[in-house]
């Protein structure tokens, strides 16, 4: 493989969780102020580990990592560096974001992402799949394109054991581009369910 796999990044729910019933915030996060779509002043709320664990995926060129948020390049000018990544592309979505999030019962950024994709292995963090989303992602794993999705909570937004679940998931993933590469093995259609048990789960149960 000349490129390691992608690591789609939401924002959202995912690096900026939501507040809870009471307006409760996880506690190592820290509150920001930045500029959205040209509107200064929007809050949103950033742990600082989130960059480092990110910045270590890539250093180790594990990961490719890529904004895959409505914030789009907005995320990395106001978001990125304030955890301390290195630019990232973004995936384009384009001006016309549905009104709801499940247009066709499934993320409705996944269309997009499937083209933009192709056939190159990706992991997917965000906290709004569906169960439609999980069997496309088990689908497209079983045609011999590994995907991994991550549904963190989204109040919590990101763990430490997403990413090893990311970190593991890529490392089998290279190992086995490598050895098919070594062997002259002729790619078949697989599974990505061996690499690691959370590939496809709904959720990391104990994230809350």
């Amino acid at each position: 493989m000349r490129h390691p796999p992608y690591l789609l990044l939401d924002v959202d729910g995912v690096l900026n969780p939501f507040p809870g019933p009471s307006g409760s915030l996880p506690p190592r996060h820290r509150p920001h102020r930045v500029t959205y779509r040209g509107e200064p002043g929007i809050p949103l709320w950033l742990r600082p580990e989130h960059g480092t664990w990110i910045t270590a995926l890539r250093s180790m060129g594990l990961v490719h990592p890529v904004w895959a948020t409505s914030w789009e390049a907005d995320a990395d000018r106001a978001i990125g560096p304030r955890l301390g990544l290195a630019p990232m592309d973004h995936i384009d979505f384009g001006p016309d974001h549905p009104r709801t999030r499940h247009p066709n019962g499934y993320l409705w950024k996944r269309d997009t992402v499937a083209i933009w994709a192709e056939r190159r292995p990706l992991a997917w963090i965000d906290d709004d799949f569906t169960p439609l989303d999980h069997t496309w992602a088990k689908d497209r794993a079983d045609s011999g394109a590994p995907t991994l999705l991550i549904q963190p909570d989204p109040y919590q937004g990101l763990q430490r054991e997403h990413i090893d679940a990311v970190r593991t998931w890529a490392i089998a993933v290279l190992h086995r581009e490598n050895e098919e590469r070594r062997t002259g093995d002729v790619p078949r259609p697989r599974t990505a369910a061996p690499v690691h048990p959370l590939a496809h789960t709904p959720r990391l149960h104990g994230s809350r």
